[in-house]
């Protein structure tokens, strides 16, 4: 009976499930990247800018003149430094979407950390913990300056990155034009805030209608996809191409997957691992979100002489399994909903609180929390977390056992998911919906990490 007791204690089966899950997690997620003394150098300046945008001449809102704006690329363990200006007639600042950075970079205003006003300038200062696709946006009236075209892609590659044929980025968007062929000037519509924020009417990859992409056969090619439309969510379809995920929002998978019906909302990054097959041919790349109604997003042509396919193991997630994530209590539940009033008719809501007026939440740093949204509305919601990444544990109490990490998961609607997370960084953390319009309207709250 002793020795029965003492093998249960040498295999942890005292331990609660809580710290079961951690000690899980600590064997698995991956090492936050050290500063190795490198210091990558990059100006960005917002301003107003004509800009061609499938193959219309509108008038933009860009970094540095072009939209997307420059991409950004550093290697894992090197510092960022952008020197930005601020020539908008709107305050403004730069959220790093998905990166692990210091809480008074993170680009959210706050009295410590003011929005950059119009003539001023800041310098943003990091080093990423993460390798992986990331991106930055404004963070102030983000529905109307996203919208606009401020937005571009940060790549933290990794410090000794596999040797695919080439790597490519494509940002998916969509512009609401007039008929006049202008970006729509109204913002905050009551339609758009009643239903699932701002759709446009021109389907764009990196600026680009319909573009022909071209390949060889036997390429093997990195693509690393992003969502920074305000409301659109996007299915892609690559016909018959044997695209695989090998990244979810930045972070590595455990092993590749297929890319299946992968809901990309806004927000979300997949990069896809693709090898072209040995024969030409043209395949069509489509959105399959509405089924009844496919939108042809761009063309991949594969021509020309046959390359030679670089053979190696992407790389791989240590994934924690956490088989009894969804056993722990909820930490903390959010009903996510709207209400009439506030400054645009309508208010969305995080347990009854319109930001900047916030339901308090407090998650342990370094400890196991479940925690639980549940959608009373009949509109889509895509939750955001600032400052961590968190695993999907159940849907509709159905568990569900994806193989990686996120920070952004699309909540369908009056749907109840489960998620489970350690935040390692300490701080005040933002959590929103990144339909833009809803967190405008108010569906943002903190998440205080101590």
């Amino acid at each position: 009976m002793v020795r029965a007791c003492f093998l249960l204690l040498l295999l942890g089966c005292t331990r609660t499930p809580a710290e079961r899950l951690l000690r899980e997690f600590e064997g698995a997620y991956p090492v936050a990247a050290r500063p190795n003394g490198t210091v990558r150098t990059f100006e960005l300046v917002a301003a107003e800018s004509d800009v061609t945008i499938g193959g219309e001449k509108l008038h933009t809102w860009s970094y540095n003149q072009q939209v997307p704006g420059p991409e950004l690329h550093v290697r894992l363990g090197e510092t960022v430094r952008v020197h930005f200006t601020n020539r908008l007639p709107q305050a403004t600042t730069i959220h790093w979407h998905g990166v692990r950075v210091p809480n008074d970079m993170d680009g959210v205003p706050t009295p410590m950390r003011p929005p950059i006003e119009p003539g001023q300038s800041f310098t943003y200062e990091f080093t990423p913990k993460d390798a992986g696709t990331f991106w930055y946006h404004p963070h102030i009236r983000s529905s109307e300056q996203v919208e606009r075209g401020l937005y571009g892609v940060l790549v933290v590659e990794d410090a000794k990155p596999q040797p695919w044929s080439r790597e490519v980025t494509w940002v998916l968007d969509d512009w609401l034009l007039t008929p006049e062929r202008t970006i729509f000037p109204e913002f905050n519509t009551l339609h758009d805030l009643m239903h699932d924020g701002r759709w446009g009417n021109l389907l764009t990859v990196s600026s680009q209608k319909m573009p022909v992409f071209a390949a060889r056969p036997g390429e093997r090619i990195r693509l690393r996809l992003l969502n920074s439309a305000n409301g659109r969510i996007f299915v892609p379809d690559f016909g018959g191409l044997p695209a695989r995920i090998v990244a979810v929002d930045g972070l590595y998978v455990r092993e590749p997957l297929a890319l299946g019906d992968f809901e990309l909302s806004p927000g979300n990054r997949l990069d896809l691992d693709i090898v072209m097959p040995n024969l030409t041919g043209s395949f069509a790349v489509n959105d399959r979100f509405l089924r009844e109604r496919p939108n042809p997003l761009a063309e991949i042509r594969v021509d020309g002489e046959p390359a030679v396919t670089p053979q190696f193991d992407p790389p791989a997630g240590r994934i924690p399994v956490w088989r009894e994530g969804a056993d722990v209590p909820v930490t903390k539940e959010l009903l996510l909903d709207a209400r009439r009033g506030g400054n645009f008719g309508i208010e969305w809501t995080i347990n009854g609180h319109a930001y900047p007026d916030h339901d308090h939440i407090a998650l342990p740093l370094g400890k196991y929390s479940r925690v639980r949204f549940v959608n009373k509305s009949a509109r889509l919601h895509p939750i955001h977390t600032h400052g961590m990444f968190f695993r999907l544990l159940a849907r509709e109490g159905r568990r569900v056992s994806e193989p990686f990490f996120r920070d952004t998961v699309l909540v369908h609607a009056r749907e109840t998911i489960d998620v489970g997370l350690v935040p390692l960084d300490a701080g005040d953390w933002m959590l929103h919906c990144h339909i833009l319009e809803h967190a405008e309207a108010g569906m943002m709250s903190m998440i205080d990490v101590h």
